[in-house]
């Protein structure tokens, strides 16, 4: 599932600053779907206002009619507020009445959740206390019903956007993308996502609940939540995928004669759709075309990395590229890689254009390679041109902060900006640069047919190749864990979304800080290479760098960010933009409140400089900017002393921050707000987690860096009073000691002023 963000940036006609364009988004799908939970997720994490309407609880907390919730819907969108129809929406005539509410100025939407209908009958069986009261054995019954007479949404109903989800990781992309998205945000028309415009009923129900004979023609696996999606036959499930030994037997509408232009893959029946989501690198065949190189010898080379590297990726996929199904290299490879009897489900080959695998294809790839030329530039022709010519600018860019050059045998990775329509559209979130040996005596640096060292050139290659995209994936399973558990989890989030963060300007603030927040921080770690998520905005930083020589990968400080954790980072990037929120705007910082402040007064002093995403991108460079963000949050405490002298602050920074955007903290030392809510909250500002600016400006000075603290365990470390130290229970008990403690602070915080005090209190404890 890709993420489909348009961020307009540019400025609004006078009047229009603050006026969004509201949306409708009609949740599609059966009981048990999690159209509550999504709703739930997005109107948690978002800055845009949503609105949830739904007829279980329409009726003042009860049930009510269908009326009740076209009149409310109209009355929040008449407001300019966007809404989520939470019903099952499965057929045409229960839509279109909603369908009537978008208009010129109401865009509607609608999100399918096509979910297997195995899952769909557990959660509903198994939940409790559900608003309409569908949960027990009945539930099993009702789904089976609906589900036979879904008709899926189309373009001409009037739906400007339809966004299928068929498994968890296409919602969790989804919700990614409806919770970024801000309120002056569009998003790109059309339809996402579907793989089967035809199906109607989940046969994987009909097995579940009636154990009927399945046709014979049918592939599907009961037993694997994410192939039991309704498909006919063979043809309607993944029309792309074939067998390895023999296309007529895969099925038996799989023997018809591929025509010009369709996909051919090498994969194993019965498991591709689980491995629609696993980390998928998509290559082209380096040296074969522009290059000129023996293609056998090309072929046995390919085949022998791809069999040393397919266990070392884990659970990733490598994918073969070429355009014409009449390649012979495709056919080469395929034909080798099945005599070396290389797993099915980790190397494929796929006929299509290598910027389009997902939108023409159905084929996730979250990395492509590119046969580059040594100066990483645009052009040339072939694979090179196409690539830089999808991307956009965004990738030349991206590029030039990696590598000026690259030798042959050697490859870097880039991460691709979210800018870039190859990031948005495709979802791919790398490109790995990789150039191999040349044979053709029209190009410089031809080897004149010396195989020797070609084929040495090229093994190289193909191994540089494969570490690089080793690297963009070694820690992708420790963040998908750690996502897992935070969605799962109902802890608030430390989160600093900022869009309209000016507590004392924006009228729905109230409204917005009644909010349950999901708590995601996302861990940076040290590795060879960068970390990847799969459907998740990957920050532009320097990740994969290559050394001057490019003679190895360099390991380098990465983090994975989620798409709202986005938002510092574009305020401190187009502060006119966000104008009504920001405190203080200069050449060198923007100054605004914290939108979920965890005390009474509680701002944030956001670096304006590219690449700083976090104090791990920290170097002696950067000292002069550091002071001048110390001096600015200095003015704006001492500012605040001079309305409340009984005030005391802290400046500093979190070890590893929750949102992309080196920013500095200035918080009062009261922890009276409502937003404070959780032990993650609280530990974050009173652990060694949170690092005084004092400290960090003597680090940088002496040592050139600061020394971090992002072990996870100081956040879930006892709650403890930042004064006394006493220890307490629950966030409640605590909350109700600070507000009377007025024992001195810790003796470590009376020093090197490391808290900010009145001049009348300067000589007493505090």
């Amino acid at each position: 599932m890709e993420m489909e963000m348009e961020i307009d940036d540019t400025p609004k006609p006078k009047g229009e600053e603050t006026k969004g364009k509201p949306i409708v988004v009609i949740l599609v799908g059966a009981p048990g779907s999690g159209k509550s939970t999504f709703c739930e997720q997005v109107m948690a994490s978002s800055t845009r206002t949503w609105v949830r309407i739904c007829q279980d609880t329409i009726g003042n907390g009860k049930s009510g009619t269908k009326a009740q919730c076209l009149k409310s819907a109209a009355s929040a969108l008449n407001d300019g507020k966007s809404v989520f129809i939470d019903r099952c929406n499965l057929n045409r005539e229960q839509r279109a009445e909603f369908l009537k509410l978008g208009n010129p100025n109401v865009d509607a939407h609608a999100v399918v959740l096509d979910l297997p209908a195995k899952l769909c009958i557990s959660r509903s069986v198994k939940r409790t206390g559900h608003e309409g009261n569908l949960q027990g054995g009945k539930a099993a019954a009702v789904v089976n019903r609906m589900l036979q007479k879904k008709e899926f949404p189309k373009l001409s109903e009037g739906f400007t956007r339809i966004t299928f989800c068929q498994n968890e990781s296409d919602v969790q992309a989804a919700h990614n993308t409806y919770s970024a998205l801000g309120p002056l945000d569009t998003l790109p028309n059309g339809s996402f996502g579907q793989k089967n415009p035809d199906a109607k009923i989940q046969l994987g129900i009909m097995r579940f609940l009636k154990k009927v004979e399945v046709p014979a023609n049918t592939v599907s696996d009961a037993n694997n939540i994410q192939s039991s999606v309704s498909h006919k036959n063979t043809e309607e499930k993944e029309p792309s995928y074939r067998g390895h030994d023999n296309i007529s037997s895969f099925s038996g509408n799989a023997s018809k004669e591929l025509k010009e232009g369709e996909n051919l893959a090498v994969c194993s029946s019965g498991s591709h759709a689980s491995l629609n989501n696993a980390p998928t690198l998509a290559f082209p065949s380096i040296s074969t075309s522009d290059f000129q190189f023996n293609l056998e010898k090309a072929s046995d080379i390919i085949v022998e990395v791809v069999e040393e590297y397919v266990n070392k990726l884990g659970s990733a996929r490598l994918v073969l590229v070429d355009v014409s199904h009449k390649s012979k290299i495709l056919s080469l490879v395929k034909t080798k890689a099945a005599q070396k009897n290389i797993e099915l489900n980790k190397f494929l080959t796929f006929v299509g254009d290598i910027t389009k695998l997902y939108s023409e294809g159905g084929l996730r790839c979250n990395v492509i390679a590119n046969a580059a030329n040594w100066r990483l530039k645009p052009g040339g022709g072939g694979v090179n041109a196409a690539i830089f010519n999808a991307a956009g600018p965004a990738l030349e860019v991206a590029t030039k902060e990696q590598a000026q050059s690259l030798h042959p045998g050697k490859a870097v990775v880039v991460p691709l900006p979210s800018t870039s329509p190859l990031f948005s559209r495709e979802g791919v979130t790398h490109v790995i640069h990789v150039l191999g040996p040349n044979m053709n005596q029209h190009r410089p640096n031809c080897l004149n047919n010396d195989y020797i060292k070609g084929c040495q050139i090229l093994r190289e290659a193909y191994t540089s190749l494969f570490e690089g995209f080793a690297s963009t994936i070694k820690t992708q399973g420790k963040l998908a864990k750690v996502s897992n558990e935070n969605l799962d989890s109902n802890s608030s989030g430390a989160q600093e979304v900022i869009e309209g963060a000016n507590t004392k300007h924006s009228p729905n603030n109230d409204q917005k800080n009644k909010r349950e927040h999901k708590h995601e921080y996302d861990r940076s770690k040290k590795c060879k290479g960068s970390q990847d998520e799969i459907g998740a905005n990957i920050p532009e930083s320097k990740i994969g760098k290559v050394d001057k020589n490019n003679d190895k990968i360099d390991g380098s400080m990465a983090k994975a960010w989620g798409s709202w954790a986005q938002a510092l980072h574009k305020i401190a990037m187009h502060p006119q933009i966000h104008k009504d929120v920001a405190l203080e705007i200069s050449d060198d910082v923007v100054v605004l409140n914290d939108l979920y402040p965890k005390a009474r007064r509680h701002l944030l002093v956001l670096a304006r400089s590219e690449g700083l995403d976090c104090l791990a991108d920290v170097s002696k460079d950067h000292l002069q900017l550091l002071k001048t963000m110390h001096d600015v949050g200095l003015k704006w405490a001492e500012k605040f002393l001079q309305e409340d002298a009984l005030l005391i602050f802290r400046l500093g920074y979190h070890s590893v921050p929750s949102m992309r955007q080196l920013h500095l903290h200035v918080i009062s030392q009261d922890f009276d707000s409502k937003n404070l809510k959780h032990k993650k909250h609280w530990n974050s500002f009173n652990t060694a987690f949170f690092l005084n600016s004092v400290d960090v400006l003597e680090e940088v000075s002496s040592h050139g860096k600061a020394t971090l603290r992002d072990d996870e365990s100081l956040l879930s470390m006892e709650l403890r009073c930042h004064r006394c130290r006493s220890a307490h229970p629950n966030i409640p008990r605590l909350k109700s000691h600070i507000s009377k403690c007025r024992a001195p602070f810790p003796p470590s915080l009376l020093q090197n002023s490391r808290l900010v005090l009145a001049p009348c209190n300067a000589g007493i404890d505090p």
